[in-house]
């Protein structure tokens, strides 16, 4: 248990060859170490968390459940090398599994985008995890499982969303009690589109020489932010 509120275990479910989709979309990468990259996009529905900055609640509801093998060959149609898994939250769903491993068989580089509150370990191992570990402001930092590390490897990412000083002090303290600095994946610090300055985290990241990746949500500054498919 978490704070008294229930874990949320990952789950492989024997023939599970469909999940449901909210949409599917050709785009440029907007974050992470691939930020520039052409990249397909693959939104699965639903979340179980309610963070307080989330940009995609759209994702909450919704969608058409598709076979895997019909995602799988839509986004092969895209022509692009590589791909992100997204939500909501994707790995609530058992039929993820099989479509990163069916994304992976096709010769893909993928990514996949979820909250630090689900275990990663049933994450096939060529998966890029990018690992959103909740700050305070988002009202989920108490669904943070660190259980997530166990399985993060170097060619993963932890990214902490930073919405206010006492977020950024927060993640700070956090990379010090986990001793997260040298560990073999890489630190992602980013600041709340709309809430917080990205000048603002730039000078304290500066100003405390942080071991991490300060990055911008790229898509953002390029399109409006609340544009869709993009």
């Amino acid at each position: 248990m978490l704070s008294g509120r229930p874990r949320i275990e990952p789950r492989l479910v024997p023939h599970a060859d469909s999940v449901v989709v909210k949409e599917v979309y050709l785009s440029l990468q907007g974050e992470s170490s691939h930020q520039g990259l052409l990249c397909a996009f693959v939104r699965l529905t639903g979340c179980h968390l309610r963070c307080a900055w989330c940009d995609s609640e759209f994702s909450f509801r919704g969608g058409a459940r598709r076979a895997v093998a019909d995602v799988v060959a839509e986004v092969v149609a895209m022509k692009t090398p590589r791909v992100e898994v997204t939500g909501g939250e994707p790995l609530l769903q058992p039929g993820v599994y099989p479509l990163m491993q069916g994304l992976l068989d096709a010769g893909l580089t993928v990514l996949l985008e979820t909250s630090g509150a689900i275990d990663t370990r049933l994450v096939p191992a060529a998966v890029h995890k990018v690992v959103d570990w909740k700050t305070p402001s988002s009202g989920e930092a108490d669904r943070n499982e660190p259980r997530v590390f166990e399985s993060m490897t170097s060619r993963d990412e932890l990214k902490f969303v930073i919405g206010s000083r006492a977020d950024y002090e927060w993640a700070v303290r956090e990379l010090d009690a986990r001793r997260l600095e040298g560990r073999a994946f890489a630190l992602l610090f980013s600041a709340v589109f709309g809430r917080l300055a990205p000048k603002a985290l730039a000078e304290w990241v500066i100003a405390d020489r942080l071991p991490v990746r300060f990055q911008l949500q790229q898509h953002k500054y390029v399109w409006p932010p609340d544009a869709r498919g993009v």
